[in-house]
């Protein structure tokens, strides 16, 4: 029996990113910091809730990086964090207006996910977890799901 293989195409997958590797941490963290910090202005979040979203930041190394965000390397944990974040931030300005998907992760939402309180409040207590679900919620939207 022959084996199953997938149709041919020019295009290969993009490689995975190590996030382990201090060089490609190295590489992402100014970028990622300088968009998490832009994210947290669009959707006017707090700077306690921002910390929380990072994982529970402490005030002094927060506000460095918020002062400088190119001077720190990030933590897998934070890179990944901050990776969900920024699809959610895509997702929502691919199916909404600008006013819209800023407003978004403030408002009340009748989801069951959500059970009537703000998408950034379930972040904010369920975490990485809560961040994926998100995620993965408004992606489905996106295809159509």
């Amino acid at each position: 029996m022959a084996a199953r293989s997938y149709p041919g195409s020019r295009y290969d997958p993009s490689p995975l990113v190590d996030l382990a590797s201090p060089t490609a941490r190295e590489r992402l963290s100014p970028s990622a910091a300088k968009a998490f910090f832009r994210l947290m202005d669009r959707w006017s979040v707090r700077d306690d809730d921002a910390r929380t979203l990072l994982g529970g930041v402490s005030n002094g190394p927060f506000y460095a990086m918020k002062k400088n965000p190119a001077e720190r390397v990030l933590e897998a944990d934070r890179l990944l964090r901050i990776s969900y974040l920024v699809g959610i931030f895509k997702a929502l300005n691919i199916l909404n207006g600008r006013a819209l998907a800023d407003e978004w992760v403030q408002l009340p939402n009748t989801n069951r996910i959500f059970g009537g309180s703000t998408p950034l409040a379930y972040m904010l207590k369920g975490g990485v977890t809560a961040m994926q679900t998100v995620r993965r919620l408004l992606d489905a939207r996106r295809g159509g799901v």
